[in-house]
């Protein structure tokens, strides 16, 4: 059984409810859209049922964008290790330090979760083909799934991504394109070829589905500590669906009964010293980003000038209590190792980024011995070891 029932606006702009079983990118008003499930209906779903079920995401299959009698497209992501850093937690202080550790899902990151999501509802909306604009690791897990339906699919990156993400794109069988400038240059020429040739667009935020994947990382985190959720979420943020996505997971656990209303963890968004478009919205108290000029770091995950969905990451922060914060290239690499030399986790920078800001919060007196902090990295090493040399 699926409660899946509607999407609506973001906003909200007073725009009526959208249909799932059509097409639908974004709403009249430019915001993103949410997919909205039947939580009334959904109060009779024990939160123990999933327990026997297959461990990935779709055990929460009562509340993702997929109707009865659909197969989700799965390649095994999700129910990824929850991993008690004790060693570097001893030497921090921190009793109850955890890795989510994201790095073992399919194409070795967080994004094949958004992407297994999408693409099995872009395939029973009988889409044909699928682009994405990405700085690496969203296009490796399209060009996976896409593969594993059996549509095309259309990737474009900046020039200057790494070259094994270009590779394990095309070893899926997609068709990149490089593209001089950032991730936001890449979006804009996607989407001119796209709409002339009507191509599923699969861009952060600009479709309702990638945001359901992500949100399972909130309910595992629940079932794997015991329904008892941590103080603390140190996420990276480039796009920011992931977190977006987890602030939406809380709001759908509590009205069925399966978290306490009120007390949700803080979250805290982590971003690049050079690329820092939501820490600076943040702290100058706005509800929007501006474009990041300049933009460059090592984390290609966090190079994204300006996030569409920024208004939802700053709305999740703020009504957590968390936080945003700043970390530079150098530190990120410092973490990376930490993460590797003393965990035994293969880290990209951006889990490194997020090891860092937990430092930091430790200096400033905020997070405090007795808190349970869960640092995310969302992607594994291997395709960042250049910058390891």
């Amino acid at each position: 059984m699926s409660w899946f029932s509607h999407l609506e606006c973001s906003v909200p702009c007073g725009a009526p409810a959208f249909d799932p079983r059509r097409e639908q990118h974004l709403c009249s008003c430019g915001a993103p859209l949410l997919a909205r499930y039947d939580l009334e209906a959904a109060r009779s779903w024990s939160r123990d049922s999933p327990g026997g079920r297959a461990p990935n995401m779709w055990r929460y299959r009562e509340l993702m964008p997929i109707y009865d009698g659909e197969a989700p497209l799965t390649l095994g992501e999700g129910w990824t290790p929850l991993i008690h850093a004790t060693r570097i937690g001893r030497e921090l202080g921190l009793s109850r330090l955890f890795v989510k550790d994201e790095s073992l899902n399919p194409t070795n990151s967080f994004k094949a979760r958004g992407l297994s999501a999408a693409v099995t509802r872009a395939l029973y909306l009988n889409a044909k083909t699928l682009s994405v604009p990405s700085a690496g690791n969203a296009a490796n897990a399209m060009a996976a799934y896409a593969a594993a339906a059996g549509l095309e699919a259309k990737v474009f990156m900046p020039k200057d991504v790494k070259v094994p993400f270009i590779r394990e794109c095309e070893l899926y069988g997609a068709d990149v394109t490089l593209v001089d400038g950032l991730i936001t240059d890449a979006g804009r020429l996607a989407a001119e070829q796209g709409k002339l040739l009507g191509w599923y667009d699969m861009s952060t935020l600009k479709e309702p589905y990638r945001i359901e994947g992500k949100k399972t990382m909130a309910y595992e985190l629940g079932e794997q500590l015991g329904w008892q959720f941590p103080d603390w979420f140190i996420y990276p943020t480039g796009g920011g669906t992931g977190m977006i996505g987890m602030w939406k997971a809380f709001e759908e656990m509590e009205r069925i009964g399966w978290k306490a209303a009120g007390a949700r963890p803080k979250m805290v968004s982590v971003q690049a010293t050079h690329c820092a478009p939501i820490v600076r919205a943040f702290d100058q108290g706005a509800e929007r980003s501006e474009m990041w000029q300049d933009a460059r770091t090592i984390a290609d995950g966090l190079r994204v000038p300006k996030a569409i969905g920024d208004f939802l990451v700053l709305r999740a922060v703020r009504e957590s209590g968390g936080t945003a914060i700043a970390v530079s290239d150098a530190d990120m690499v410092r973490g990376m190792r930490e993460l590797g030399a003393k965990e035994g986790i293969s880290a990209a920078p951006e889990g490194g980024a997020a090891l860092e800001a937990v430092k930091v919060l430790l200096h400033d007196g905020r997070i405090k011995p007795a808190d349970t902090v869960v640092v995310f990295n969302t992607g594994g090493a291997l395709k960042y070891l250049d910058v390891l040399e």
